[in-house]
């Protein structure tokens, strides 16, 4: 049956269009209710997906395999913990709107469509419902300039990447004959499918998706989206969207365009390539810390292409491995950031930090153990993020990517340790506002993941396994 399959975004579906009549028919604020309600929804969804059996649904177009599983579950994390952050700080900035948490639960509704779609139509649903939400929320405090800035960029960036997308998406369809990624691998499967015209195509479709993981080229919007989108949503974008794009290049690369991989493969050489070395060198500068998380991001997603390039079943593995664990440390690293208030004021730099080893110490240890893990220094989880990629390009020979990833990790220590300094060394710039206990939380489970990945690992890594054995069968 096809509803069975898809009763995770069912269940999300039927919980928003409810939230959305309970949040606009009462005269009272329902912002906190629906909040709560929107976790719940996001809960029941990820028991859900658990459960959810092998299949395909709707005459192919829908998928639902150990890899969607697994990169639902990552999208669904992402989105709770940008919810707990949000909860308090939107109350203070006075943006506090019940249409926040059901627009993030939109956006999740895309996401769990993109990374389950088998059909390159389905894609471009999932793809627009995740796309429509973020403009908005990008936005969401309509009354600073730099935010409604930032969703303009993001708007108009982000149309040209979905006017790409459906041009090369109609470009196979017309030279494979085909939308669905079964007929589509079929197609291309033997020498006379593989057409100049597909080639293009891909190129086109590959493009889209590079811009929505803010990939060197396509990432110009990144730092300015960043910086100017509140804190909780700019948290937000860092972790699940990112995870949902990635998961999605894996798919369509690694399942109808894997017979192209010889075409594919220098272009996500060259997109990883040059997203370390921006992404370390443009980050070197930033004296606001949001903003040097935008270039951090784009280093980050340099290393995950790492093992996209590579292409085998260990490089694919590194790549979902990565996106993980990048999850959990981007989240806590955020938690700070939100934390970060002084006397009902929301701070951004990094000399705002200062002193804070000795005025408020959990708070300062945090930050350490995400710097580090960013990083990438043992035995945190960031490490073993960059561990598994290094190693599979290693191991097919790609020595130049594994340098530059070395030497990139190596500059990127330089701004991640500044921070660090700043918070145990500079003079105290005076105490920040208690943070509330859904920050904490957010803050405390990331810490203790990174520190204690390396006793536990396998689960993780085998669920990783187990998702990309899952691609193409």
């Amino acid at each position: 049956m096809n509803w069975t399959l898809v009763l995770p975004e069912l269940a999300l579906a039927c919980a928003g269009l409810v939230m959305l009549l309970v949040g606009v028919i009462p005269k009272r604020d329902m912002t906190v209710p629906i909040t709560m309600g929107t976790l719940g929804a996001l809960l029941v969804a990820a028991v859900l997906v658990l459960g959810q059996a092998n299949g395909t649904a709707f005459a192919g177009q829908y998928v639902a395999d150990a890899f969607s599983r697994f990169s639902k579950l990552l999208i669904l994390l992402g989105a709770a913990s940008g919810l707990l952050l949000a909860l308090d700080w939107n109350e203070k900035q006075g943006i506090a709107r019940f249409e926040f948490p059901l627009l993030v639960l939109f956006s999740t509704l895309g996401m769990m469509v993109m990374v389950s779609a088998n059909d390159l139509i389905t894609l471009y649903m999932g793809l627009e419902l995740l796309s429509l939400s973020l403009y908005v929320i990008a936005a969401f405090d309509r009354d600073n300039e730099r935010s409604a800035e930032a969703g303009l960029k993001y708007f108009v960036l982000g149309a040209l990447a979905s006017g790409l997308y459906l041009y090369g998406a109609s470009l196979t369809y017309g030279f494979a004959g085909a939308t669905n990624f079964g007929a589509i691998a079929n197609a291309l499967s033997n020498e006379a499918g593989r057409t100049l015209g597909v080639v293009v195509g891909l190129t086109f479709v590959v493009a889209a998706l590079a811009f929505k993981i803010s990939a060197v080229p396509f990432h110009m919007w990144t730092p300015d989206v960043y910086e100017g989108a509140p804190t909780p949503v700019t948290a937000f974008f860092a972790s699940a969207p990112k995870v949902a794009a990635v998961a999605l290049l894996v798919r369509v690369l690694a399942d109808p365009f894997a017979d192209l991989a010889a075409q594919w493969q220098g272009v996500i050489y060259i997109a990883s390539l040059g997203s370390m070395l921006l992404g370390s060198l443009a980050a070197i500068g930033q004296r606001n810390i949001k903003r040097l998380m935008a270039y951090s991001s784009i280093g980050h997603v340099g290393y995950a292409l790492m093992g996209l390039v590579v292409a085998t079943d260990t490089g694919l593995r590194g790549v979902m491995l990565y996106m993980a664990i990048y999850l959990v440390m981007n989240a806590g690293t955020f938690a700070v950031l939100v934390s970060m208030r002084r006397q009902g004021r929301a701070l951004e730099g990094i000399d705002d930090l200062a002193g804070v080893g000795r005025t408020d110490p959990a708070l300062a240890l945090a930050m350490a153990i995400f710097m580090f893990s960013m990083a990438g220094i043992p035995p945190l989880a960031g490490f073993f993020s960059k561990l598994y990629v290094f190693l599979a390009a290693v191991q097919e020979g790609y020595w130049v990517l594994a340098t530059v990833g070395v030497l990139t990790s190596v500059i990127g220590a330089y701004y991640y340790l500044r921070i660090i300094k700043v918070m145990y060394f500079d003079a105290p710039a005076g105490a920040l506002d208690p943070r509330p206990a859904s920050v904490s939380l957010v803050m405390a489970g990331a810490g203790l993941f990174n520190v204690l990945f390396f006793l536990f690992p396998a689960p993780i890594v085998a669920a990783a396994a187990t998702a990309v054995a899952a691609l193409g069968g």
